[in-house]
């Protein structure tokens, strides 16, 4: 108790310390008490800061700001109809095939897995094979039940579609013209003697910008080099499954590894064993081998290297609080958890001030 006395009475005898862990505490409350309600914003928050380093760029050639952001919002806009009736009827066109071809991958998989037994009777029986047959259809059950429950709200989903694609649209045009009234606005809300919160925003606000702005990057190219190269492939469901790698780069080390699997089960019953199906897992080995040994490297190279362990700790404890946001948001929220720490006042800081 006497050493919990000693922390408490270190850390929050400084009012800079004080500051900060309200800033934290009220910026955590808000995001998990009203994120359910707020997500459009958060969403036109982050898209802001992405198109702001555009605007940036087009005011360093001499552009004034409001032109600027017209501009740029524009491309916003070409690259969201795009996306809206380009890409995403095309995803949802070949997912909705792949899920009625599933019952045949099934019994395909079946009938395989009922040969086994007459190829390998010294490493599995007929009795083994008909146990697994009967979990995979149970499991199969289950994912129709859920294929079911998804449809029904569909009607739910469709209207949340809309309303962000109404809403983030305004929100970020908005966001990027008066962004340096609203930054004043919230800063009038704050104490005039920040110097620790300023350190900490200091330390993480450039990490996390490039870390953002490289992952979206790092998206797009992986994903559209997966589209042309599986195009060229002729595997069946390309536009879907090179949006799965794209989005599998937001979870290191296990996102490439989960996606795999459905990449080599299409090859696998599209063209069966031989050269194309080698083709198709030689070229998404060299896909991820270029990812992580050169885009990698380029893209992050100025973002603070955190141990993997850190990184699935931050995934699973951020990715639970706030799904899809918090798995994109695991590395920079880490990094902020890093600064916070660095800069939280120490026993070592006190023997030097004393000396």
């Amino acid at each position: 108790m006497e050493l919990l006395k000693n922390w408490f009475r270190r850390s929050f005898s400084d009012p800079q310390v004080v500051i900060l862990g309200l800033v934290l505490v009220v910026a955590f409350a808000i995001i998990i008490g009203l994120g359910k309600w707020l997500a459009p914003m958060f969403a036109s928050i982050v898209i802001a800061y992405l198109l702001d380093a555009l605007v940036n760029r087009l005011k360093k050639w001499g552009m004034p700001r409001l032109p600027a952001v017209i501009i740029v919002f524009l491309l916003f806009m070409t690259v969201m109809i795009f996306l809206t009736f380009g890409l995403v009827p095309i995803v949802i066109k070949q997912l909705t095939a792949l899920v009625q071809q599933f019952p045949n991958y099934v019994a395909r998989g079946q009938e395989l897995l009922k040969q086994l037994p007459e190829a390998y009777p010294q490493l599995i029986s007929e009795e083994q094979i008909q146990i697994i047959i009967t979990q995979l259809g149970q499991e199969v059950a289950v994912l129709g039940q859920a294929a079911l429950t998804w449809s029904l709200a569909s009607v739910a989903s469709v209207i949340g579609l809309v309303i962000y694609l109404v809403l983030v649209p305004v929100l970020v045009f908005f966001l990027l013209k008066d962004k340096d009234l609203l930054i004043d606005w919230v800063s009038n809300y704050l104490p005039e003697e920040r110097t620790l919160v300023n350190s900490v925003w200091t330390e993480s606000e450039a990490q996390v910008a490039n870390y953002v702005r490289g992952k979206v990057t790092e998206i797009v190219i992986v994903g559209s080099v997966t589209y042309v190269t599986f195009i060229i492939l002729d595997l069946d469901y390309s536009a879907l499954l090179a949006t799965l790698v794209g989005f599998s780069v937001l979870v290191p080390y296990i996102g490439a590894a989960v996606v795999t699997i459905p990449i080599a089960l299409i090859a696998f019953f599209q063209f069966g064993w031989g050269w194309d199906f080698g083709q198709v897992i030689i070229a998404y080995a060299i896909i991820q081998a270029l990812d992580g040994n050169l885009l990698v490297p380029l893209l992050f190279s100025e973002v603070v290297n955190l141990h993997p362990v850190a990184i699935i700790l931050a995934i699973l404890v951020f990715g639970g609080l706030w799904g899809f946001w918090g798995i994109f948001f695991a590395i920079p929220l880490a990094t902020l958890v890093k600064a916070v720490l660095n800069a939280w006042p120490r026993q070592q800081d006190e023997v030097e001030e004393a000396a």
